[in-house]
């Protein structure tokens, strides 16, 4: 069965959001305003074409629908970057316990030799990591 321009317009407005059943609710919904619309002005004497013509152009750009629904990938970008950023906070936060840990221990049991410092370089490396993984998805 062939589509008409309307059908084809609806679909191809849709084409880019996920599927869900809030996507083809709306799909519906505006098919048949769209379809109410062009019989009207086809009652008013238009042709077919120019019916679908004018309902096409002044139902205009649905860009509000799409960003209703979530457009994929923009909405998706922040996401990981707060992803990113969030293990970049956890690894800085646990490697400075971990670091306070050692101190402690080190003051606590041999206050004359500082070897804390020695296990701090190698702690350094989670959060050093976490930051580049963060800036390079950033």
């Amino acid at each position: 069965m062939a589509m008409n321009k309307i059908e084809e317009y609806v679909e191809r407005s849709f084409m880019d959001i996920p599927a869900s059943e809030r996507k083809e609710q709306l799909k519906q919904e505006i098919l048949q305003n769209l379809n109410e619309k062009v019989f009207d002005l086809i009652e008013q004497g238009k042709s077919q074409e120019d019916a679908e013509n004018k309902t096409i152009i002044e139902f205009g750009d649905i860009e509000d629908i799409k960003n209703e629904l979530g457009k994929g990938l923009p909405a998706e970008k922040p996401a990981k970057l707060n992803k990113h950023s969030l293990w970049f906070g956890y690894s800085l936060i646990g490697s400075i316990l971990i670091i306070g840990l050692m101190i402690f221990i080190n003051l606590s049991f041999t206050p004359s030799v500082k070897w804390f410092v020695f296990p701090t370089f190698g702690v350094l490396w989670w959060p050093l990591t976490m930051a580049f993984l963060w800036l390079r998805h950033k």
